[in-house]
């Protein structure tokens, strides 16, 4: 998937195919998100009116290049995790394997997104400081990160809860899902306030 043109990416989301699907759409989502954090810092690195945080800036760099290629390795990764899944729906419900195996595959369908969730948070992070000290003509694209990062995070969490819900381990979902509200209660909160703290400013 990641050797894919915008245009045949679509395609396939587009299609009646399972995969790529809401996870693999929210994963793109982030690394997108990042892609606008790094314009914000590649815009400012190197201009004399911002040395004072060209040092900050470069680091920050590093952040949302490596978040960038981790996020679209997120893609396939989430794709991999869904397809034991499917195939574990085959199962005859007469085999005595069967919940057993649809609860491993649960856990780790639910394991993608929830690791996604992680590397959009910190995508936040860094936006948070491209937002505050990036050059002022492109703190917008700071803003539309961060909105976009938003929606990327509500879409893995929704792909975490479709499978912990099925899960017949309640504890074990339970727990997950309340590390997926400690990290949307977080970083949501994050990425609208950088919008409106560069709403206010421009």
């Amino acid at each position: 998937m990641l050797e894919m043109k915008i245009n045949e990416f679509t395609e396939e989301l587009s299609s009646s195919k399972a995969i790529p699907g809401g996870g693999g759409a929210s994963a793109l989502a982030g690394a997108l998100s990042a892609s606008l954090g790094s314009m914000v810092g590649n815009l400012t690195v190197n201009k004399k009116k911002y040395v004072d945080v060209k040092e900050q800036i470069e680091l920050c760099l590093e952040k949302s290049e490596s978040l960038r290629k981790v996020l679209l390795e997120d893609i396939q990764k989430d794709a991999l995790a869904f397809e034991p899944l499917s195939k574990a729906y085959g199962i005859p419900k007469e085999d005595k394997n069967r919940e057993e195996i649809l609860e491993q595959c649960l856990k780790q369908a639910a394991f993608a997104p929830f690791e996604m969730i992680k590397h959009i948070g910190q995508v936040i992070d860094v936006l948070e400081i491209y937002a505050e000290i990036g050059s002022k003509l492109a703190i917008s694209d700071a803003a539309t990160a961060a909105s976009i990062a938003y929606g990327a995070l509500k879409g893995a969490a929704i792909n975490v809860y479709v499978n912990t819900h099925l899960m017949k381990e309640k504890d074990y979902a339970s727990q997950l899902e309340e590390q997926v509200q400690s990290y949307l209660d977080l970083y949501c909160q994050k990425a609208l306030r950088i919008y409106d703290s560069v709403l206010e400013r421009i």
